[in-house]
């Protein structure tokens, strides 16, 4: 026996979908962390959770870029040391704030890349 799903919430689904594959801009990073309390409790709100994951999602994604350009035999946009990245919740929360704001439209995982290539600059 087959159930029909009625259309709305097929829709609703399928937007939640694209909405999540989409990537976070700085600006949306922000609106949230703004509506988020300023301590250690913020991290166990589900909008703080998403902030943490998608932070260490785009850190994953640029270590993976890092070690392709190095198995390629090219030289890396940055070198992030193996023992992290150094990034603090104060110190992201405060680059993020120094953006222009024309330029708080780009992904949260652009914005990382830009600053570990000056964090973390390739040596010789």
């Amino acid at each position: 026996m087959t159930r029909s799903v009625p259309a709305a919430s097929l829709a609703l689904a399928l937007s939640l979908l694209a909405t999540s594959a989409q990537a976070m801009t700085v600006r949306e990073f922000l609106a949230i962390a703004d509506r988020l309390p300023q301590n250690a409790s913020a991290v166990l709100r589900p909008e703080g959770r998403r902030l943490v994951n998608e932070v260490s999602g785009a850190v994953n994604r640029i270590k993976a870029e890092q070690e392709d350009a190095l198995r390629a035999g090219r030289r890396p946009a940055h070198c992030i040391p193996a023992r992290g990245t150094g990034i603090t919740p104060r110190g992201l929360l405060s680059r993020f704030r120094a953006l222009p704001a024309d330029r708080r439209d780009q992904s949260v995982t652009e914005a990382l890349r830009q600053w570990m290539a000056e964090r973390h600059p390739c040596r010789g």
